[in-house]
C-alpha cells in the first residue's frame, strides 16, 4: 500500500470521525418539545451531506448511529442505545441516511443554479419526515396505543418545519463558504462534493 493511499485512508477516517462528532454535538443542542426535541442534528447532517461526497456522508451518519447504538451518549438529551433507535423517534435518526442519499442524488444532477442544492436538502428533509413519521406511527401502534396520523404530524413534523428551513439555509451558506478553505488545504471538489 503506497504512502498516498495510507494518507488518503487516514484523512477519510479523520473526516468521518469529525463529521460524526459534529452530528453528536449538534444533537446535544436541543430544545425539549414533547416526544421529539428540536436539535441541530439536521443542520449537521445536511452540511455533511452537501459538503462531502455520498460515501463520506453515509459513513459519517452510519458512524454516528453506530456510536449511539453501542452506548455512546450521542443522541439528543445525551441518550444512547438500541432502544433509542427502536423507539418512536428512531425513524428520524435512520432517516438521516435517506436524506444523505437524496442530497447526493440531487448533487449528481447538472443544474446551473447553486440553489438547486437547497431543493435537494428540502426533498431529503421530506423523505426523513415521511420515514420518521411512519416509524413513529408503527411504534405507537405496536405498543397498542392509538394515535392518528394528523396527531403525529402535529407532534413530529409541523413544529419543526420552520426551524428546519432555517437549518437548511444555514447549511447551504456554510457549505458555500467552506469550499475555498477546504480546497486550499488539499481537498478535491467534484460535482458531488469533496472527496478524500
Amino acid at each position: 500500500m503506497g504512502k498516498q493511499k495510507i494518507n488518503s485512508n487516514v484523512l477519510t477516517i479523520s473526516v468521518v470521525g469529525l463529521s460524526a462528532a459534529l452530528i453528536a454535538v449538534c444533537s446535544w443542542i436541543s430544545i425539549p418539545l414533547g416526544a421529539v426535541p428540536i436539535t441541530l442534528q439536521t443542520f449537521a447532517v445536511f452540511t455533511i451531506a452537501a459538503l462531502f461526497d455520498l460515501k463520506i456522508g453515509l459513513m459519517s451518519i452510519t458512524s454516528y448511529l453506530l456510536l449511539g447504538a453501542v452506548g455512546v451518549p450521542v443522541f439528543a438529551n445525551f441518550k444512547s442505545g438500541i432502544s433509542v433507535l427502536k423507539g418512536p423517534t428512531g425513524g428520524y435518526l435512520i432517516g438521516f441516511l435517506l436524506s444523505a442519499v437524496i442530497i447526493g442524488l440531487f448533487k449528481k444532477i447538472e443544474v446551473k443554479p447553486k440553489l438547486f442544492l437547497v431543493v435537494g436538502m428540502i426533498f431529503g428533509l421530506i423523505v426523513c419526515y415521511a420515514f420518521g413519521t411512519a416509524w413513529f406511527y408503527f411504534v405507537y401502534s405496536g405498543d397498542g396505543e392509538k394515535m392518528g396520523v394528523l396527531r403525529i404530524l402535529s407532534l413530529c413534523v409541523v413544529p419543526f418545519i420552520i426551524p428546519d428551513m432555517i437549518k437548511i439555509t444555514a447549511a447551504f451558506v456554510l457549505v458555500r463558504r467552506l469550499k475555498v478553505p477546504l480546497e486550499k488545504i488539499g481537498f478535491k471538489y467534484s460535482g458531488t462534493g469533496f472527496a478524500v
